[in-house]
């Protein structure tokens, strides 16, 4: 394809400009420092940009676990909009409840209640609440935990550079140790019957953290014993990230409340859902409109859930995740010590969520751009400048995976000098 290499400069000045005047000079900042481009379109694993480059999209931030635009998504939401995207919120509609049918159907056991939201920081607000219904006032999560940038979010979010301009946040948050749980029964029980647990099963933003075995089921069990609440943040690890449906199912707990976001609109639309059991739901059951939201369960949202619920489904996801995953941590831990050496200090992750740990500070970001300019997007982690993090699709076919692991090598040889 032939580009217009002038009309593409003047297309991104025209965006960079409009980004400055109306939504932020921090933005239109990144986009001249990767490479003056202009997002255009995306099919699959690609993204293709307004000078012709195509980029193999391993960020996404977990969205994207069936690639972009994947047709099962695309007929639901299609057809959908042809009949009724919006709902009156007054009469019941019957896509609603077929995506929570089919949700619950691949929730961990007794998840039989669902509450819709538009974001996952929504979603945690939303688990927040029901915690509160039920006396839960004190809340702790995990320090370098990530749970959102709205205010109770935010709250339990433990990184201080986003929490301060804001403050004060909500009263009674704490934030203990990931992995220790003695730090947690500590907690737990200066509070007994009156706590609510938030963790995710991977830290992602924290740079790709895993716990140690058996820790998220001690987790569970301590919360019983102390009478706390226990949710679990799935948004970036659910849907079958993880090589598993669930981070929850990996050490077959049940939480009172899952959080799920991001890959549950099927990477087309923005949806989020809390899942919980009956007990925890309680509240929200008796009283339609004690936490309500305009377009929570819209028809258009939820059919792209019945889309992507079908195509993780029909197209083995959660296996290829698993498989995947494997696969590409394996190459790459090859390539960071063959071309990087000491240099990278680990290489880690489950399923389709990988972090690159550095050993010094500011390699992560000059892999990030080395990387772009090889023709893959990655992530930065926003709680870890030492972590780059990839979360390709599980579509991924075996030219895919090769393209990656080039380039990979490239920017590695880039940064390596």
């Amino acid at each position: 394809m032939t580009v217009d290499v002038t009309a593409a400069e003047a297309e991104f000045e025209r965006t960079a400009t409009a980004y400055r005047t109306h939504l932020s000079r921090g933005r239109a900042a990144l986009g001249e420092l990767f490479g003056r481009e202009l997002e255009q379109s995306a099919t699959g694993a690609w993204v293709r940009t307004n000078r012709g480059r195509a980029l193999l999209n391993c960020g996404g931030y977990g969205v994207l676990l069936m690639g972009a635009r994947h047709p099962r998504v695309v007929a639901a939401v299609r057809a959908q909009l042809h009949t009724l995207p919006v709902s009156t919120k007054l009469l019941l509609e019957p896509v609603a409840a077929k995506a929570a049918a089919a949700l619950t159907a691949v929730a961990p056991s007794t998840m039989d209640k669902v509450h819709f939201a538009c974001s996952g920081a929504e979603a945690v607000e939303t688990a927040i609440k029901l915690a509160r219904t039920h006396g839960r006032t004190h809340l702790i999560s995990a320090r370098d935990g990530y749970h959102g940038k709205t205010l109770g979010a935010l709250s339990v979010t433990a990184r201080s550079v986003f929490q301060e301009p804001f403050r004060p946040l909500l009263p009674g948050v704490c934030h203990v140790p990931y992995g220790d749980p003695d730090a947690l029964r500590r907690e737990l029980a200066a509070h007994e019957g009156r706590a609510a647990l938030i963790l995710e099963p991977v830290q992602g933003e924290a740079g790709v953290v895993l716990p140690p075995a058996g820790y998220l089921a001690e987790a569970q069990r301590l919360c019983r014993e102390y009478g706390a609440f226990f949710i679990l943040d799935e948004v970036q690890t659910g849907l079958g990230r993880l090589g598993h449906w669930w981070g929850a199912d990996r050490e077959r707990i049940t939480p009172d409340v899952l959080v799920v976001g991001k890959a549950l609109g099927g990477g087309v639309l923005p949806v989020s859902a809390v899942l919980a059991t009956e007990s925890a739901f309680r509240a929200f059951d008796r009283d339609p409109y004690l936490h309500t939201s305009t377009f929570s369960a819209s028809p258009l949202a939820m059919a792209a859930v019945c889309g992507a619920i079908e195509a993780i489904q029909e197209g083995g996801l959660v296996e290829a995740a698993g498989r995947l995953g494997e696969h590409i941590r394996t190459k790459l831990s090859a390539l960071c010590q063959d071309i990087l050496g000491s240099r990278v200090r680990e290489v880690r992750g489950a399923g389709l969520l990988i972090g690159i740990e550095f050993s010094k500070p500011g390699l992560a970001a000059d892999l990030l751009a080395e990387l772009m300019a090889a023709g893959v997007i990655a992530n930065h982690s926003l709680n870890s400048a030492q972590v780059l993090r990839l979360t390709p699709p599980a579509t991924l076919d075996e030219a895919e995976l090769d393209f990656l692991v080039q380039a990979f090598a490239t920017a590695a040889r880039a940064v390596a000098g």
